[in-house]
């Protein structure tokens, strides 16, 4: 009863007199919540049509009172991120127990101030407890710390020996986690740079992950150190194009956690999945993979970033193993969602770019020709050598676009801008699969777009590039569609509509 009257007295005397949070209640009666909403329902809207909604006109005034506003609506909305829900399973399951770790530190430290002793030791205890349990390294040697803080306050000897005691425990494990932490960091700064630098990276390789094995023993098998471990052993498979290898470790990761060798209350199954549909798409497995792609989607919050990661890949999947009405739905799956408008600009022309496939995969050619003509199909991509990216891909749909209008300019253009990539930046025997399909569309222009020379031409350039192997994920160009299937699909339009030829008649 103590512990709740000196909180009685607290809040009573420190309490606002107003708190800086939105009434649900208000609705939109009120300024703050009418541009909250304006913000959900418009989120690309110019301060120009917002000022117009909410004032009615745009007047330096009126422009004035937007900017208090919106300041003001800034610090309500991030006094709400206290009380944010983290009980859907589709979250992140370790962000919760954090959440509350933190909201421990956070009222033990002011309890403190206030010399509510007693209630702080009691949600520090609590703090350190769940730490412990749920392997967050950090907190815990931030618990202790103020446990210690506290004992020294009222000089008790007992408790201030044995906190002190495991004090020293959480600082041996934090600084191998903070080592490993570095060591990712200084990792990954260098596997995200240009192609040319991702190369020099690849023999140091082994060095980090050993390091990084060295340092999750160091720490007795902490989550924290597994983390990073584990993670840089994927990247590693990644950029080797070992895919099976990502298959196995993610299936490892996912057995462990389920049967208790990991700490399942840490572990992101979310991102498993993902590598894992990731390792069955680069290892030719796309049929297993899409098997598990629609059962792995309930795990994601449909309005998590994730799910739109994980939405890629599982259109991908559907794709390569020609289930085109899957693939379709994923994409208006997609696009529907609420939050699509808010991706970046860059993943919303990616996503356009799988719906321009599967236009012309899916769509009869009269329906397609009479489909309105994107910017994609116009502009021609600026090619980067130090950048990997979607370069090919979108020529290979602008090709087969035109091939569909029969227009031999466009074609031609394609063509030779794909001649030029080649030669200049697919001379690595990891770019074998994309030089071979670009032999192949080459053969168009030399055998005059006939399609029974190009299959004739084409045999043995086929069957090179279904031996060629999948490259490392960090120096490919994107197949949206296997290069073996386009092909076909190429020859396949070559045959319909009207006859196409370079040549003077």
């Amino acid at each position: 009863m103590n512990n709740l009257v000196q909180l009685a007295r607290i809040v009573t005397s420190r309490g606002l007199t107003r708190l800086p949070l939105l009434k649900p209640e208000d609705a939109g009666n009120t300024k703050e919540n009418q541009l909250m909403q304006a913000l959900v329902e418009l989120p690309d809207a110019t301060q120009s049509t917002l000022v117009q909604r909410i004032y009615g006109s745009n007047t330096p005034a009126t422009v004035e009172a937007y900017y208090q506003l919106r300041s003001r609506l800034q610090v309500k909305l991030l006094n709400h991120l206290y009380f944010l829900d983290f009980s859907d399973a589709r979250h992140l399951v370790g962000r919760r127990a954090e959440l509350a770790i933190l909201s421990s530190m956070h009222q033990a430290t002011i309890l403190i101030e206030e010399g509510a002793f007693a209630l702080a030791e009691y949600l520090l205890t609590r703090g350190l407890r769940q730490a412990r349990q749920d392997d967050f390294t950090y907190y815990g040697l931030l618990a202790a710390r103020h446990l210690r803080h506290l004992y020294v306050l009222q000089r008790k000897d007992a408790k201030y020996r044995r906190v002190v005691q495991e004090l020293a425990w959480w600082r041996q494990r934090h600084q191998a986690e903070s080592e490993a932490e570095d060591l990712y960091a200084e990792f990954r700064m260098a596997a995200g740079g240009a192609i040319a630098a991702q190369r020099r990276l690849l023999p140091q390789l082994p060095e980090y992950v050993e390091r990084l094995e060295a340092l999750h023993q160091q720490a007795g098998g902490s989550f924290g150190t597994f983390f990073f471990l584990y993670r840089a052993k994927l990247y590693v498979q990644q950029v080797r194009g070992n895919f099976e290898e990502i298959i196995r470790l993610t299936t490892e990761a996912a057995c462990l956690a389920a049967s208790g060798g990991l700490n399942a209350r840490r572990f992101d199954q979310r991102y498993n999945h993902f590598m894992m549909a990731h390792g069955y798409l680069g290892a030719r497995r796309a049929g297993e993979g899409l098997a598990l792609a629609r059962q792995h989607l309930l795990d994601f919050h449909p309005s998590s970033n994730g799910w739109f990661s994980y939405q890629e890949n599982h259109l991908l999947l559907a794709l390569h193993t020609g289930a085109l009405d899957q693939a379709r739905q994923v994409y208006e799956e997609v696009t529907r969602n609420g939050a699509y408008a808010g991706q970046r600009v860059s993943d919303r022309q990616r996503w356009e770019l799988y719906r321009a496939y599967l236009d012309v995969l899916v769509l009869p050619p009269t329906r397609l020709l009479r489909q309105p003509v994107a910017q994609w199909a116009l502009a021609l991509p600026d090619f980067n050598r130090d950048k990997r990216g979607y370069h090919v891909a979108v020529l290979i749909i602008q090709l087969l676009y035109f091939l569909h209008r029969r227009n031999l300019d466009e074609v031609a253009l394609r063509l030779e801008r794909l001649r030029k990539y080649r030669q200049l930046h697919l001379q690595g025997v990891e770019t074998l699969r994309s030089r071979l399909f670009l032999k192949l569309l080459a053969l168009l222009h030399e055998e005059d777009f006939n399609p029974r020379t190009c299959v004739e031409r084409s045999a043995s350039l086929v069957k090179e590039l279904t031996g060629a192997p999948v490259p490392g994920e960090a120096f490919a160009e994107m197949e949206v569609v296997p290069y073996e299937h386009l092909w076909q699909l190429t020859l396949e339009t070559l045959r319909k509509g009207p006859r196409l030829t370079a040549r003077a008649s």
